[in-house]
């Protein structure tokens, strides 16, 4: 099993990239494999190789600094191409958002993560608080302890759900059926 964990920050090993390493530390000692991927440059070239690494993970983690109480506009842009080209092989897998932030934006810049899941029918993984760090520098986040359990714990539970996934297509439970987008004139 593998999980694919997106770093929509610019900064390559910045604040977003720490919160991730620890989801994936966590991941890791579950028996899961991960790859971070820099999502910070939304070029399409880069975001066609992210989809072509999503084709072969069983779940996704897309992580965002906070940048006026939002994701960053490079993480926003990825995804939008993101869900064009890889939408299909979203469907039904895991995923979970994780925000860093100096003080505040964690919740709406969540929220906005949260959407692109949703439209794709992926069951989101939770923790045992809202999925954010806080801190200025790498440093700083690695101070905030809770923060940190939060990402050790997204990190346990998205394994648990992928065993669970995994035991049930062992056991004969199938995906749902897909039902075909109802198309309307409404503008």
């Amino acid at each position: 099993m593998k999980v694919l964990l997106l770093n929509g920050s610019p900064r390559k090993e910045g604040c977003t990239y720490t919160a991730l390493s620890e989801v994936a530390l966590a991941l890791q000692a579950e028996g899961i494999e991960t790859e971070i991927f820099q999502a910070g440059n939304p070029e399409m070239e880069n975001v066609k190789a992210a989809a072509e690494k999503l084709k072969e993970a069983d779940a996704l983690v897309i992580g965002s600094p906070v940048y006026w109480a939002s994701p960053s506009g490079q993480i926003i842009e990825f995804m939008d191409k993101f869900c064009s080209v890889a939408g299909k092989d979203m469907l039904h897998k895991p995923a979970a958002a994780v925000a860093s932030a100096r003080r505040a934006g964690t919740t709406a810049t969540l929220d906005v993560l949260l959407k692109y899941f949703t439209y794709h029918e992926m069951p989101v993984v939770a923790s045992n608080y809202w999925t954010m760090v806080h801190g200025n520098t790498p440093e700083e986040v690695r101070q905030d302890k809770e923060g940190l359990q939060i990402m050790r714990v997204l990190g346990k539970n998205m394994a648990w759900l992928l065993k669970c996934i995994e035991a049930g297509k062992k056991a004969g439970v199938e995906l749902p059926e897909q039902e075909e987008k109802i198309k309307t004139n409404f503008i």
